[in-house]
């Protein structure tokens, strides 16, 4: 029997600092997997009240030392100084309309966007809110800079960014990174993360053999 085409739902975050490593494994188990469509969708991880000082943030020492022991993802001087300064605010709508924007000019490089952006906060501690942050990404992809840097302040890309986030409250994503994966009978939660990063292929074939 044929391998289903399926669509994997990825909720991420780009503040989400188990995202940032773990999307470039995703990337890799998908390069070889290519009846497996991809969606990126933002949860809006650091909203509201959640958009505090990083020092506030007392989980994130220890847990970059997990997601690297882990992922082998590196926490770059950049973002160590930030984090040790203390006064930084993620805000994870702003990222979520840049990356809107990103996808906008590319939308088959979702997955790649996605990674970059959350490079360019735990390594190079660039901000998600700095429009020149959308300009180099795009600039990279050989797209429109400033296109991507204007989508920064576009209504419909932020309209865009809080339909995303009702959508994944709406799937049940209580945690990032989040997959889901659907065969044609609606999305469910894969167990993924529940195993190491080089796995996520093994889990990704299992769920669509039991679908077959």
């Amino acid at each position: 029997m044929a391998t289903p085409t399926a669509r994997l739902i990825y909720a991420y975050d780009a503040y989400c600092g188990w995202c940032y490593g773990f999307t470039p494994w995703l990337r890799r188990a998908l390069t070889d997997r290519p009846h497996v469509r991809v969606e990126v969708i933002s949860g809006g991880l650091f909203t509201g009240a959640a958009r505090v000082p990083i020092r506030e943030l007392r989980h994130i020492p220890t847990a970059r030392h997990r997601v690297t022991a882990l992922t082998g993802a590196v926490f770059g001087p950049a973002f160590l100084h930030l984090l040790e300064d203390g006064d930084f605010v993620m805000d994870s709508e702003d990222a979520a309309i840049g990356l809107s924007g990103l996808r906008a000019l590319a939308p088959d490089r979702a997955l790649d966007f996605a990674s970059q952006l959350s490079y360019a906060f735990y390594h190079d501690a660039r901000s998600l809110s700095d429009p020149d942050t959308y300009r180099g990404i795009a600039e990279r992809h050989r797209l429109d800079g400033d296109a991507a840097a204007a989508a920064l302040t576009d209504p419909r890309h932020r309209r865009r960014a809080h339909t995303e986030f009702a959508r994944a409250r709406d799937l049940g994503v209580r945690a990032y990174p989040t997959l889901l994966l659907d065969t044609g009978s609606g999305p469910r939660i894969l167990d993924a993360l529940h195993t190491a990063p080089e796995q996520i292929g093994e889990q990704l074939d299992h769920a669509l053999y039991a679908a077959r």
